[in-house]
């Protein structure tokens, strides 16, 4: 469900705005120089709608549109023939979506939610608070590109531009552009098309540039920060497991999840995914220790099935299993820093057969999906977790990047990392969004091109392609549609 606060500050908000703007139309003495203002200022007020409109950029555009003639033809006809691709592929990935959602919808299995190519992102709901600002500047930005290519394909096509302009609708920014349309009109199919195709095409380029930055990261930072040593604990959530005098803290590097050796944060993600979908590992510890260590203990039966032997409530014994040489199993309370801070990590008794003394391979008996990981984080003492690995996923951030001077930021990489993350799937989505061929999105207007300029010989009768344009425009408006609808429901409403 959508938070209550979030929804109550939008429309509240909202309600405001549009009240205010109501009062002042409405009223005798301020209506002409309210709309004189708003005139003035390119501005327009609508439920859910501000928009600002002006030809402060016009000259910047000209200039562009201007620049280079053979490298912008070029340009524009490479994007012109990749927003055709786009159109199609657009309703194979929307198909595609809508299958997962309705699968995952009959199997009741949310897991899965994270598996879908495309999906709507609500803030405050899947999207986090803590991220809005990444997320608002990268649609923005990727907005701002999207209507900078229609803008100078425009000009470049000798269709007059109007004027640049940035709306917010509900809570999302965007961008447009305001061109003359009697000039589009007279302008061939194929020169609509290097317009129309445009603002999908500059967004492709954007997320491949976001996605080359990304790539290239580590050696742009190379001078500043160095990698592939660790990872670098960046943030810590309060109610993390990983909170407490032995526990992790904001500069730390770890390097190692059990055996798991962690170089960087895909690592830190994969070494967790594997200790949760393995079984236990176990350590190695001497006989003589073991008999030392241990206590006498009851053994019983937990609700789950697995076995427990420590009964005196205390947070730092462990109870684990072991064989004897008599493959029997044998279970007994621990101290566990006491009993496995130095061992080695074994699955057998096998594993700890060395230097012919006696050792055996205990296992810590925990409840099921539990899991003890020793995080190994020189030069301070070895953190013990108990708990589900996923856990520490959720609440411990990190970094790959290690600075190599004590003033440089943990953060700052982060913040390019995220933002480029950002960069790409929006502006990624932006493209496919666009491409889809529905009504009031550019791929109306790609798909009336489009048929224009293919189907004028073999479907003569303009109105008959008009027809057959409507009803393209129906379906694939429909199948956007219902992957909004059902997508909203699968966040909000589940």
């Amino acid at each position: 469900m959508i938070p209550i606060p979030v929804a109550v500050c939008v429309l509240g908000g909202w309600c405001i705005i549009y009240l205010a703007d109501t009062l002042l139309k409405s009223s005798g003495s301020l209506k002409a120089s309210y709309e004189d203002w708003l005139m003035s200022y390119g501005l327009s007020v609508s439920p859910f709608h501000v928009r600002w409109q002006t030809g402060l950029f016009n000259r910047q555009f000209y200039n562009w549109g201007r620049w280079k003639p053979r490298f912008l033809y070029l340009w524009f006809s490479i994007g012109m023939v990749f927003g055709i691709a786009a159109m199609f592929g657009s309703i194979i990935l929307l198909g595609k979506t809508l299958i997962q959602t309705l699968t995952q919808m009959l199997s009741e299995a949310p897991t899965a939610q994270n598996d879908r190519m495309l999906q709507v992102v609500v803030p405050g709901v899947n999207l986090p608070i803590s991220q809005l600002t990444y997320f608002f500047t990268a649609i923005l930005i990727s907005g701002v590109i999207h209507e900078v290519g229609h803008g100078v394909a425009a000009i470049r096509e000798q269709v007059r531009f109007n004027g640049f302009g940035i709306f917010i609708f509900i809570v999302y920014p965007g961008a447009f552009v305001d061109l003359f349309t009697t000039h589009l009109q007279l302008i061939s199919p194929v020169q609509q098309l290097r317009i129309f195709c445009a603002g999908v095409w500059h967004n492709f380029v954007l997320g491949m540039a976001g996605l080359v930055v990304l790539f290239l990261l580590p050696a742009i930072l190379f001078p500043f920060y160095y990698t592939g040593v660790g990872t670098l604990v960046t943030e810590i959530t309060e109610d993390s497991p990983a909170n407490g005098p032995r526990g992790l803290f904001v500069g730390d590097l770890v390097t190692n999840l059990q055996d798991c050796s962690v170089h960087n944060v895909e690592d830190w993600n994969s070494c967790l995914g594997e200790l949760s979908q393995k079984p236990q590992t176990g350590y190695c510890i001497n006989a003589a220790v073991l008999q030392q260590l241990s206590f006498p203990a009851r053994v019983y039966r937990r609700l789950d099935g697995t076995i427990e032997c420590c009964s005196n409530n205390s947070l730092t014994d462990v109870c684990f299993s072991y064989s004897n040489n008599l493959n029997s199993h044998q279970y007994v309370c621990l101290p566990a820093r006491k009993a496995i801070e130095s061992s080695q990590v074994c699955r057998t008794n096998t594993d700890c057969q060395k230097n012919f003394v006696p050792s055996f391979c205990v296992i810590p008996s925990l409840e099921n999906q539990t899991k003890l990981i020793r995080v190994k984080h020189p030069p301070q003492v070895d953190m013990l977790f108990v708990g589900h690995p996923m856990h520490l996923q959720y609440t411990v951030s990190l970094s790959s990047f290690v600075p190599r001077h004590n003033f440089l930021s943990i953060d700052l990489p982060v913040v390019i990392e995220t933002f480029c993350k950002y960069l790409i799937s929006l502006s990624g989505a932006l493209a496919v969004i666009n491409a889809v061929p529905c009504f009031a999105l550019d791929g109306q207007w790609i798909l009336n091109s489009f048929l224009e300029a293919t189907l004028s010989s073999l479907i003569v009768e303009k109105q008959n392609r008009e027809l057959v344009g409507f009803l393209i425009l129906l379906a694939g408006s429909a199948l956007l549609a219902a992957n909004v609808a059902l997508g909203l429901w699968m966040v909000t409403a589940r």
